[in-house]
């Protein structure tokens, strides 16, 4: 049975590729901040009868990241990484004038050093597994200008960076960057709350990333977009 660990996964995108894999018999480690939220998604995502760990926790701190991966370890291995939790900066976004540079400093740790530190935790089981894989979720605002979105945009080209190196250094994995394009989600909406123009739902866009891991191409920045124009 194929494992997988999926960072911010009580909501959003992350939930809904969880209900995929989970519909496709993925046991799962789960990850997200608040306790309740989580609770509810590894309920649902149980219902499939696949089994499910739900580990509440900041991805910020190494004794969590250790039980993620000690969890998936018990479920037996790491066959996918999903860096998928994402902190802002600032809620809402702002001018780099006014970026608040602790915001700056949290969504670095959140974006970047806690997405590298996970995968430096789960590296064994990965390298172990027939398929390893890890999805780094990008943005847009890691390769465009975007006025306000500087520090969270900062913070996505960096972790395009890691994926990039680590897809060189580690050559029998597939690592995937991959920006899901526009989506209705809280972490949009907190970054825009006053943009009320609707925005697809993130399960539009999960068939994109099932279609990486169906046709495991290069490792590389993908777009979920051209990857369902595609199918």
């Amino acid at each position: 049975m194929s494992v997988a660990i999926i960072t911010g996964a009580s909501k959003g995108l992350g939930r809904a590729l969880g209900a995929a894999l989970a519909e496709r018999g993925w046991d799962l480690v789960l990850d997200a901040r608040t306790a309740g939220v989580l609770k509810e998604a590894a309920a649902e995502l149980s219902a499939y009868g696949t089994r499910v760990e739900a580990l509440a926790g900041d991805v910020t701190h190494a004794g969590h990241r250790a039980e993620l991966v000690a969890a998936a370890r018990r479920l037996g291995g790491v066959d996918l990484l999903v860096n998928n939790a994402s902190a802002l900066g600032a809620e809402p976004l702002v001018r780099l004038e006014e970026l608040p540079l602790e915001g700056l400093r949290r969504a670095l740790e959140v974006n970047v050093v806690a997405a590298l530190g996970l995968v430096q935790e789960a590296l064994p089981l990965l390298r172990a597994s027939s398929a390893g894989a890890v999805i780094d979720v990008s943005s847009d605002a890691a390769a465009e200008a975007y006025g306000t979105w500087g520090g969270y945009g900062a913070s996505k080209a960096a972790l395009d960076q890691l994926s990039a190196v680590l897809a060189v250094e580690e050559p029998g994995l597939r690592v995937w960057a991959v920006d899901p394009g526009d989506m209705g989600t809280d972490l949009y909406a907190a970054a825009v709350p006053d943009d009320d123009d609707p925005r697809p739902a993130p399960a539009g866009v999960v068939p994109a990333f099932l279609r990486l891991l169906d046709e495991r191409p290069a490792s590389g920045r993908y777009a979920a977009p051209s990857l369902l124009e595609g199918r």
